[in-house]
């Protein structure tokens, strides 16, 4: 089954930045395009004379007419909408489980301060089945132009990193545009070393040809795949989110993997998809692992 690009959409200028992005992309991958809004009723007193019928009304007609204007410049996308009267996070982690990816707009103070998330947007890329992208109200189209790549981490062996991959090379596949891998490795504690460890560094050569081989091992089978896709591969010593960060003032967009942890107070994502959505330039997608 042929799964659409949903994107969520609350009426925010970021929302709308982020319902253009997806239907452009959902036009270059030929796949349907849903929109949804999660709403309920507002109960609090400057709302108190307007009904909940009246407050659907306007919701529909703000949804419909977001719609009119993605319709108008990609008339041959098939759009679909629906308001579900539930709360946001419920909402979206449903509609993701039924998506290629959801695309949310995420609030930005500043070009150096980047993404900032709010509740909803943490706790939905936190748990999300399929990968969620996050847009900013300033996202042009022009920024989706050839020189700009794709910019993908990518880390541990070739399984760790798979789907974060995938998203990297098929984005580039429909745009005509290169992939950027990065791989980025600090110095491990002495007590880290094993003998087993030691004998697989001294067999590479050093710690730097040990992640330059690891790199293109992981890259091999996406290769073999997407022949047409030009890969630069990117191997620098620095912490991973400073590494990603370094190289996406010239991305179209950067993927990162996901691996949600469980805390006391729900579900957290890592430091360094948390550091790139914060102050990356561009649109950033989130891949959690299978």
């Amino acid at each position: 089954m042929t799964r659409p690009i949903t994107a969520g959409v609350d009426g925010s200028e970021e929302s709308l930045a982020g319902l253009a992005w997806a239907a452009r992309e959902a036009v270059r991958r030929g796949l349907a395009l849903r929109v949804v809004h999660a709403w309920r009723f507002q109960e609090h007193e400057a709302m108190a004379a307007v009904d909940a019928d009246t407050q659907a009304g306007w919701v529909r007609d703000g949804l419909a007419e977001a719609v009119r204007s993605v319709a108008g410049r990609h008339p041959a996308l098939e759009v679909t909408t629906e308001v579900v009267d539930a709360g946001s996070v419920e909402t979206l982690l449903a509609a993701t489980a039924e998506s290629e990816m959801l695309v949310l707009g995420s609030r930005g103070r500043a070009a150096v301060v980047g993404f900032l998330l709010g509740s909803v947007g943490q706790q939905v890329v936190a748990e999300a089945e399929r990968p969620v992208v996050l847009v900013r109200a300033g996202d042009r189209p022009s920024a989706e132009v050839a020189g700009h790549d794709i910019v993908v981490g990518q880390q541990g062996d070739a399984d760790d990193s798979a789907e974060a991959l995938r998203f990297a090379f098929e984005t580039a596949a429909a745009r005509g545009a290169a992939v950027r891998a990065v791989r980025a490795w600090t110095l491990p504690p002495l007590f880290a070393y094993s003998p087993a460890s030691l004998k697989l560094l001294d067999e590479a050569g050093g710690l730097e040809p040990y992640e330059k081989k690891a790199l293109a091992e992981a890259l091999l089978p996406w290769r073999e795949r997407f022949p047409d896709v030009h890969v630069v591969e990117h191997v620098e010593m620095g912490s991973a989110g400073q590494v990603l960060l370094s190289v996406a003032s010239r991305a179209q967009l950067v993927v990162v993997g996901r691996r949600a942890r469980r805390t006391a107070v729900g579900a957290r994502i890592g430091s360094v998809a948390s550091g790139v959505l914060h102050h990356a330039p561009c649109p950033v997608a989130v891949v959690p692992h299978v």
